[in-house]
């Protein structure tokens, strides 16, 4: 089954225009989708109000896998699957597998990385992107407003762009497909 949703697009021309636009729409009670900027704008996620990102702590458990993969791979196959007597020393001599550890610790961060990047941005084969704007990839900067999660009218909405300073404010209809 598809669904209709109905977002509100105000355009912008400045990056400080849209920053000021965004405390003022979030202060008058209208929550806002997503800004879609040309380039990166310090602050501009807070301001939209995202939560702090669980990237560092990603990158930990997959650091952390990798070592511990390493670990029980060199211990299994150098001191249990088959044990060898090299130069005197102990069938597990960890020194001599520490390079190993930290080539597979960095391996595995890097390849969870890109993997959990694809899969939280919804970047996968067939998905197919929602464009507000194709201005916003140039030099303009867009503010959607999905209008069936705010509890003012599309008018108020409207109004509130354009008070805060949007050169333009379109209406934009996307139909979702549900799995």
């Amino acid at each position: 089954m598809d669904t209709n949703k109905r977002f509100l697009v105000g355009v912008y021309d400045d990056d400080d225009e849209v920053m000021a636009a965004v405390k003022a729409v979030r202060s008058n009670g209208i929550k806002i989708h997503d800004v879609y900027t040309p380039f990166p704008v310090h602050g501009l996620d807070k301001a939209i109000g995202h939560p702090r990102t669980r990237i560092p702590m990603a990158a930990f458990m997959f650091g952390c896998l990798g070592l511990l993969t390493m670990f029980v791979f060199t211990l299994y196959t150098m001191a249990i699957d088959w044990p060898m007597n090299i130069g005197g020393k102990d069938f597990y001599a960890f020194p001599d597998f520490i390079p190993p550890m930290f080539e597979f610790t960095v391996l595995f961060t890097a390849f969870g990385m890109v993997f959990s990047f694809f899969i939280t941005n919804g970047l996968w084969w067939g998905n197919k992107a929602v464009i507000f704007d194709l201005r916003s990839t140039d030099d303009k900067f867009v503010m959607a407003i999905d209008t069936s999660s705010n509890q003012k009218s599309e008018a108020e909405i409207e109004k509130a762009l354009r008070d805060t300073g949007a050169i333009e404010v379109n209406v934009k209809e996307v139909i979702e497909e549900e799995a």
